[in-house]
């Protein structure tokens, strides 16, 4: 069977590649390099002894997309990544992200429409809850006013394949991911961002490897036990685990409905100085960090209720923070070696 994967040479895109030609899917990525590297196949490679099919395209154009499925007509399945997600950055060009978020979705599905059946697995996000009124945050929490358009465009591209679930073959499962951490234990694979992280764990080991002078943590006037914005963290293995879960679910049509919701947590929030102070124990070595103002799109806290995806879908997170921390520690030392 062979699976798309969009965004496929990414974080998650990569650990869910590996997971799936580990069970036996054909595997063909699309990425269009703008945030990750051409040399990440040869991770997923070196892991699997299998080389996915791999197409540099920019889904934002209508036309590749169109010719890539007319390549690829025995694609019957999409597990689709490819997205800005930087939420800082959405608040600066909120254009780039409503362009790149919703246009590659819709030209997508426009493809996938025309097929008999096709199964979609959408990679959207914790966002789209917003501030919830509740912890923890149960898949039938409102979807509130999205705090900002990365957010927002979760919760549109969401909307969207719903409405389109309805009148097509398309079965769809939307995956709302709490915090993705780590690497792959082979160290082969892990999370590579361009430029300047916008996540705290690569913040965290950058800062510790002395790429970065200092950490910056954004807040501590919040009201939580220590006053810094609480997540849940899940190790991006486990979370590569569940779409092939969830896609699995899809093929042997077990949904009850065209289009399911599962959240993906470990079900645990950690504070920031929480996850400095487990990653100071793990890798054994103090963080230079400092206290600065809110960041401007954050929320106070989010961890998942994750009875649905344990019960319904069959899918528990198993590694642990520790766990994720020291393998992206490794995973740091690894490529500034």
């Amino acid at each position: 069977m062979k699976i798309l994967i969009t965004g496929g040479l990414g974080f998650i895109g990569s650990h869910t590649a590996v997971e799936l030609q580990k069970e036996g899917f054909d595997v063909v990525i699309i990425d269009d390099l703008s945030n990750s590297s051409e040399k990440v196949l040869e991770g997923i490679t070196a892991i699997t002894g299998k080389k996915p099919i791999f197409e540099k395209m920019d889904l934002r154009d209508k036309k590749s997309v169109e010719d890539f499925f007319g390549k690829h007509n025995d694609i019957t399945g999409v597990i689709h990544f490819a997205a800005s997600k930087a939420v800082g950055e959405s608040v600066e060009n909120p254009l780039l992200y409503y362009e790149n978020n919703i246009s590659a979705l819709v030209y997508l599905l426009q493809q996938l429409q025309k097929k008999e059946k096709a199964q979609f697995i959408f990679s959207s996000s914790c966002t789209v809850y917003g501030q919830a009124e509740k912890m923890p945050i149960t898949e039938d929490a409102p979807v509130q006013q999205a705090m900002s358009p990365y957010g927002n465009t979760k919760q549109i591209g969401e909307e969207i394949i719903s409405d389109v679930a309805k009148v097509s073959g398309i079965n769809a499962i939307l995956l709302r991911y709490f915090n993705p951490v780590g690497a792959h234990e082979s160290v082969e694979i892990g999370e590579l961002p361009l430029g300047v992280p916008q996540n705290l764990i690569p913040f965290i080991t950058q800062t510790a490897i002395g790429l970065r002078e200092q950490l910056s943590v954004f807040g501590d006037d919040y009201p939580t036990p220590d006053g810094t914005a609480i997540r849940d963290y899940i190790h991006v293995v486990d979370l590569a685990k569940a779409h092939v879960t969830a896609l699995k679910r899809l093929i042997d049509s077990k949904n009850t409905d065209k289009v399911e919701v599962f959240n993906l947590g470990t079900g645990k929030g950690n504070s920031v100085l929480e996850v400095v102070k487990a990653f100071e124990k793990v890798s054994g070595k103090p963080l230079n960090y400092k206290i600065v103002g809110r960041r401007e799109g954050d929320i106070t806290e989010a961890y998942a209720d994750t009875t649905k995806a344990n019960d319904v879908l069959g899918w528990k997170a198993e590694l642990t923070l520790e766990d994720a921390l020291a393998s992206a520690w490794k995973w740091e030392q690894k490529i500034r070696s």
